[in-house]
């Protein structure tokens, strides 16, 4: 998507001209009016094929970099991409040589060492500026020793770590029942899709070749080590592990009797575990070629066949490679490779924006945006969700274009929200029925809604040696619930003016119940919640807040915690009227709510708040004003707001994301309800 940028204004602008946007109630209706006009016109010319809206998402170099390694691995010639890939990369580069995990973010060890591997496959040398700076830092981190398990294992396919410093994983892990507590199906579905790949690779522990040969202790980035004699970093002992942690010294321990044993390398059952493993990924691509809809297992599920036997012509590997090839974006920064591709979320949440708009219900386009999204509701027999939850029918929504594997909770709540808000008599219909029946059946024991499993909550498979992310486990979060809870009381707010089944509306009563209840649980005591996939007590807050309007008229201690959050978000309101949070608040709590102003994290904020404030508070008035001076840039006759942060959340202090159209679409919303709000706070008046 190329934008043309005619205005752009820092922060630093703005706070010197003290926002002067007139916030009297008339001026500011009509200066948002004005905006949305203009968003709504940039929403339109961002339509892709009349039909639906799919942004870049951004993340981090290490999926580029990875690609690169992928392709010097399985042999795919890179050298009409290698320019453009090096181009990205190079400019990613921090001041200090490193790579970071997001914009405006540390420098990463492991990021930076996979980055540095791509550029020297790529062709630059280890001489120019901009590699010393980068091994500089690496250095100063403390080599390739530090880099995490992922990291440990790209490397040790070319020869450059030891197979021995990385955790085992025995291929017959795919043997174990679902009903034991360590499974595959025990283990996140971002997780399992890597995991079951892997088996494989480790395994064969390959040696692929770099551009100075196949040498299986090869001196290529020898450069990167503290010690170049000492390649082998010593994992925690099991005394050390006690002292952390019992299950940590168990899975230690189990880990260094693995390694004694060979990794089980030689027992009887290998050769079945393999097939059963390359059986489990082919019968999990898609007809397009994908895998879970995330480029993680594309990768290694390619190189996983390709050691079982596989070439680079089979019709599978060939799908595959095309289905990566998707996942590109090129323009005049550089090519990279995108995580994962957001088509169906970037759509119906555009279509609920442009609903808060005052977009006309009936516009062809708003239509057709509608039925495109619905005819990607996943209703045949595929998906790992039905390990635990067998007797359910099928009715998810996932993210991406192909991935009928795993459909996720938290789509298909924004899918709801996004039917009935444009045409409220789809309430009814088998596919908004569908969808919430298969929601209701997904929910978790806590009552709180994950985003791909149902119980996925043993927690202390984080601890196993192959885990150093804290990512194996897909526990209820505040913010999947919290907008199930939106989605589920539209349904029923909606009913009483449309019909919809009363045996629906009582199992939505019943789970909302105990939803109001996992939310209590969680509150925390100045009044946040947290936010796993949205960065991070202001996304988790505001889509609580959201989720519990619904139910909070004969419910006062629903009021009471609406209450608490607005609070919490009204004090951590910048000075310019707007909010925002830095991903330092994941590791930092102290840090919840504060940072720099941005437009999706204000408009996540105006959002909480105006489900209990009045449209004329002051905090209210102020956000709305922020978003409307902040509205600078322009394409044509449509405009949107700018922002360079990363808002989202893969992995908590691990992984973060940057949807390119969150800067767009969630301040739409804000300035919608509020449009909404002020009129229906002037037919009050009227009325009395």
């Amino acid at each position: 998507m190329t934008t043309s940028i005619a205005v752009t204004e820092t922060s630093q602008t703005l706070r010197r001209r003290n926002l002067e946007v007139e916030i009297g109630e008339d001026s500011l209706q009509s200066q948002v009016a004005q905006a949305l006009s203009k968003a709504t016109r940039y929403a339109f010319d961002t339509l892709r094929c009349e039909s639906h809206w799919c942004g870049e998402l951004l993340s981090n170099v290490t999926i580029t970099a990875e690609h690169v390694m992928f392709c010097q691995a399985v042999g795919i010639d890179l050298s009409l991409d290698s320019e453009v890939y090096k181009k990205y990369i190079l400019a990613q580069q921090r001041q200090d040589g490193s790579w970071s995990l997001a914009p405006d973010h540390c420098g990463d060890v492991s990021t930076s060492s996979e980055a540095y591997l791509a550029l020297k496959i790529l062709g630059v040398s280890a001489a120019t500026p901009a590699m010393q700076r980068a091994r500089d830092f690496i250095l100063r981190a403390g080599g390739i020793a530090k880099v995490r398990v992922l990291t440990r294992i790209n490397f040790a396919q070319f020869g450059l770590f030891p197979w021995d410093g990385v955790p085992q994983l025995p291929a017959e892990l795919i043997f174990m029942p679902s009903n034991l507590p360590i499974n595959i199906y025990a283990f996140s579905s971002w997780a399992r899709s890597v995991i079951v790949p892997l088996l494989i690779i480790q395994h064969h522990q390959p040696i692929y070749a770099l551009p100075n040969g196949i040498i299986a202790s090869n001196n290529f980035v020898d450069e990167l080590w503290l010690d170049v004699e000492e390649k082998v970093p010593l994992g925690p002992t099991l005394y050390e592990a006690w002292k952390n942690d019992a299950f940590g010294c168990v899975f230690v321990g189990l880990d260094k009797v693995l390694c004694s044993l060979g990794g089980l390398r030689w027992f009887p059952l290998r050769s079945l575990a393999r097939r059963q493993c390359v059986n489990w990924i082919l019968e999990r691509q898609e007809m397009a070629g994908d895998w879970a809809g995330i480029i993680p297992p594309m990768h290694t599920g390619i190189q996983a066949l390709l050691l079982e036997g596989f070439k680079l012509g089979d019709p599978k590997i060939r799908h595959g490679l095309s289905a990566i090839e998707r996942f590109a974006w090129q323009d005049e920064n550089g090519k990279r490779i995108q995580a994962c591709v957001s088509p169906v979320w970037d759509t119906v949440l555009m279509i609920r924006a442009l609903c808060d708009a005052g977009t006309d219900r009936t516009d062809l386009r708003l239509q057709c945006a509608a039925e495109w999204c619905k005819a990607r509701q996943q209703l045949g027999p595929e998906g790992d969700w039905r390990i635990y939850n067998s007797k359910s029918l099928a009715g998810g929504f996932s993210f991406e274009y192909y991935n009928t594997w795993y459909p996720d909770v938290d789509d298909t709540a924004a899918a709801i929200l996004a039917f009935v808000s444009q045409n409220p008599r789809s309430v009814n219909s088998p596919t908004v029925e569908r969808a919430a029946e298969w929601v209701l059946t997904m929910q978790n024991n806590d009552g709180g809604w994950a985003a791909f499993d149902i119980n996925n909550n043993k927690l202390f498979l984080n601890k196993i040696p192959f885990c150093d992310m804290n990512n194996l486990c897909d526990p209820s979060s505040a913010d999947v619930t919290g907008r199930v809870l939106e989605a589920l009381g539209l349904i029923s707010n909606t009913s009483c003016h449309e019909y919809v089944d009363p045996s629906l509306l009582d199992r939505i009563d019943s789970a909302s119940d105990r939803a109001i209840h996992y939310l209590v649980q969680t509150q925390e005591p100045c009044g946040a919640w947290y936010g796993r996939w949205g960065v991070n007590y202001i996304y988790g807050t505001s889509h609580v807040l959201c989720g519990l309007a619904y139910f909070s008229e004969n419910q006062p201690f629903v009021r009471d915690m609406i209450d608490c959050g607005a609070a919490w978000l009204k004090r951590r309101q910048n000075d310019e009227g707007g909010w925002g949070e830095g991903l330092d608040s994941y590791s930092d709590p102290s840090r919840a709510g504060r940072g720099s102003s941005t437009p999706s994290q204000t408009a996540w904020a105006l959002m909480g708040l105006l489900t209990m404030l009045d449209p004329g508070d002051d905090a209210v008035k102020k956000g709305v004003a922020y978003l409307v001076q902040v509205q600078t840039e322009f394409q044509g006759e449509g405009a949107s707001w700018q922002e360079t942060q990363y808002t989202a959340t893969g992995f908590p202090e691990h992984f973060y994301l940057g949807y390119s159209f969150y800067r767009h679409y969630f301040p739409m919303m804000a300035l919608g309800r509020y449009l909404k709000a002020i009129r229906a706070s002037n037919e009050k008046q009227h009325i009395r």
